[in-house]
């Protein structure tokens, strides 16, 4: 299906990005990154041509690459900028093996990696690898996978073992209260403050990443905790969406969350492509008179609490559910029953009709990294982030990966939905929003919970994105949203305030 809807102004790309704090040898890395997809040859595929009447797509596997898929992007203060703004735009071929390519981006006098060292320095030495794959074939876990066979072949040492994800056993459909009952139309995300016509020539997606600390979780009550972080993503995500629109005026209204479940194996039998079911979950209170309380300046601490607790029994029931990936309806369009040219037609109008009730964003979320991404004499890995597609009528996703501890989260949005100006909003909002779910009834008195937690955002999309006036600046929930966040700016002075942006055409 995603083949059928492939379309050059909203790429479906996945970006990971992993950050180093040393440099590494490039021709001991493309001899690396070569044994890794090696060792994964189902990642070797390419797409076979063939006419419009055959019944289905046809891929081979090639046993080796076509290329060389690792690029070296040079050093300077915008180098990473442009590599991220490349894994946005420009989605490797399918018709070429393998469907990624890995860019290297070395620091240049601390202006490259964002990442400060113990003194408060930036450290001059870093590097970043930012994986671009193509969602059709390949999703995140796959390339990271791969990354991570590519650091034990670079480090020339066997990573630990790596537990997979155990769910409860379950078989036939979620039960009701799930949220796949729900018929109800979900609330769309509301396009910002942009004339339409402004909107509708944008083409292509935004992005911001935030390094956060990981929510605080309710202490245990006997048995396992009542929520989980993936959990509060999802209620941040949900608090985040509807304040956004009453803030554009709209009426509050259901939200429903598209949210991929992944229960392949870690280790290195990990099956690449796209391994992961999605799952749509309600989050409507079960209470409706919950919706002023989450939805106004301050979120009722035991609204939210309920939330959280509401979803965590949706959640865990989606998440031991079995059955078709996206449901009968896919099954029937899938099916090789007519050429791939009427399919395809049939397929882009079933999506157009269906915009209405397609969910409002999409959360994924990787967890803890399971890999220790250790590139030997070049240094273990200080950050991952990464990034899911962001395509119309959603226009919207949520992407979170944890690394030492920290939570780093990406939003990307479609800019025919929104402009950088309200992306960068959109980020304060969520952040303020995840705070909350630290601060409930159950967890208000966990340690580094509240106006104390320190948050740091990274521009991803501005040319000097990693040289920010004060990487030590803290935004304390309810701080200064709405009015003094870091947006994007085209033009090379980069990051401006929410002033400035007023100041003149968005």
């Amino acid at each position: 299906m995603s083949r059928h809807c492939l379309s050059d102004d909203e790429p479906e790309s996945v970006h990971i990005e992993v950050h180093l704090p040393g440099r590494l040898d490039p021709a001991r890395l493309r001899a690396a990154f070569r044994q890794a997809l090696l060792a994964h040859p189902r990642v070797l595929m390419r797409e076979v041509p063939g006419r419009r009447h055959r019944r289905s797509f046809a891929w081979e596997l090639t046993g080796r690459p076509d290329s060389d898929p690792v690029r070296f992007a040079g050093r300077g203060p915008d180098a990473l900028a442009r590599a991220r703004a490349r894994a946005l735009s420009e989605c490797p071929p399918l018709t070429l093996s393998p469907p990624m390519r890995l860019e290297v981006v070395e620091a240049d006098k601390g202006t490259a990696v964002p990442e400060p060292s113990a003194t408060g320095v930036a450290s001059e030495t870093g590097t970043v690898l930012l994986l671009t794959t193509h969602h059709t074939a390949l999703d995140a876990p796959s390339g990271l996978r791969v990354l991570a066979t590519t650091a034990e072949q670079y480090g020339g040492v066997a990573g630990p073992p790596v537990t997979g994800r155990v769910r409860p056993g379950r078989s036939g459909p979620a039960p009701s209260g799930t949220g796949r009952t729900v018929r109800t139309r979900p609330v769309r995300v509301a396009p910002d403050s942009r004339p339409g016509q402004v909107r509708a020539r944008d083409v292509g997606n935004g992005m911001l990443q935030a390094d956060l600390p990981v929510p605080r979780r309710a202490a245990r009550n006997g048995g396992l905790q009542p929520w989980t972080v993936n959990d509060q993503l999802l209620v941040a995500a949900s608090l985040m969406v509807g304040r956004w629109n009453v803030l554009q005026g709209r009426p509050a209204g259901p939200v429903r969350i598209t949210m991929p479940v992944d229960d392949r194996p870690r280790g290195p039998e990990m099956p690449m492509g796209n391994g992961t079911r999605l799952v749509e979950v309600a989050m409507a209170p079960e209470d409706p008179r919950d919706t002023d309380l989450l939805l106004g300046e301050r979120p009722d601490p035991a609204a939210v609490d309920r939330l959280l607790r509401t979803t965590a029994r949706r959640t865990h029931a989606l998440k031991s559910a079995r059955g078709a990936p996206l449901g009968a309806g896919a099954g029937l369009l899938t099916a090789p029953l007519l050429p791939v040219g009427i399919r395809g037609v049939l397929t882009r109008g079933a999506r157009r009709a269906a915009a209405s009730w397609t969910s409002t964003v999409l959360v994924t979320n990787l967890g803890r990294v399971p890999y220790a991404l250790d590139f030997g004499d070049a240094g273990r890995a200080t950050a991952v982030w990464f990034s899911a597609p962001a395509r119309m009528p959603r226009g919207l996703s949520v992407a979170a990966a944890s690394t030492g501890g920290r939570l780093h989260v990406t939003l990307r949005w479609s800019r025919a939905l929104l402009g950088d100006a309200a992306g960068a909003d959109l980020v304060g909002l969520f952040q303020e929003s995840l705070s909350r779910t630290s601060l409930t009834p159950a967890g208000a008195d966990a340690p580094g919970a509240g106006r104390g937690a320190g948050i740091r955002e990274a521009d991803a999309t501005a040319a000097d994105a990693e040289a920010p006036a004060d990487r030590n600046q803290t935004w304390p929930p309810g701080g200064p949203y709405p009015r003094d966040p870091p947006h994007p700016d085209p033009t090379p002075r980069g990051a401006r305030s929410t002033q400035d942006n007023q100041k003149g055409p968005s």
